[in-house]
């Protein structure tokens, strides 16, 4: 038997979703999330699904050092795809770093030589954490945005956090206070992605 009765935490949950959007780092301002309030969001990411208990990501929480790290690696890898590249566009992918109240690495740890949780789940582990980090985030009246880019896939990126084998980084995830209201974006109706088969 089944049932369409909606509970209160499901409306609530289904709220939540719903507000929940992206709010670029440009347009994150002080406050931003304090120590105990981002130890209930990585609590948040640490239900997320995870085949294996393999842990397939780890997250950084940038301070100043790891900003200005951050900074470097942004300007090398710029140098590193365009040599030509500008003063001016070295400036402004330094200056990527420093926006934001809270900066966040997102790290996918991908471990090989498991049959049963090949790297595509365990990225989608990834995804998972994330997901939660950043509805915990709304919860707390935080908005929050992700960005990503070559800049993550690059030698300058990978010296500068010390991945190991099999680490990447994927992406940075902001978190502050938005600047404006955003109005609602529309999401997709789920005709278009749901299909049920007899």
């Amino acid at each position: 038997m089944t049932s369409d009765a909606s509970p209160e935490p499901a409306t609530m949950l289904a709220a939540l979703m719903q507000s929940r959007q992206h709010t670029g780092p440009k347009h994150l301002v002080e406050p931003g999330p304090g120590e105990v309030v981002l130890r209930a969001l990585f609590s948040a990411a640490a239900t997320a699904p995870d085949h294996g208990r393999l842990l397939p990501w780890r997250f950084i929480v940038l301070g100043p050092e790891g900003r200005k790290r951050l900074s470097h690696a942004f300007a090398e890898a710029l140098h590193e795809r365009d040599p030509a590249a500008t003063e001016d566009q070295l400036a402004d992918a330094r200056a990527k770093a420093a926006r934001g109240p809270v900066l966040v690495l997102a790290i996918a740890r991908l471990q090989s030589g498991h049959e049963q949780v090949p790297p595509e789940e365990q990225l989608v582990s990834l995804g998972a954490a994330i997901q939660n980090l950043l509805l915990a985030a709304e919860a707390h009246g935080f908005a929050s945005g992700l960005s990503s880019g070559r800049g993550m896939r690059s030698d300058a990126m990978r010296r500068a956090f010390e991945l190991a084998e099999g680490e990447q980084a994927i992406c940075c995830i902001t978190l502050g206070t938005a600047l404006r209201p955003r109005l609602p974006r529309p999401r997709p109706p789920m005709e278009a992605f749901v299909f049920f088969e007899s």
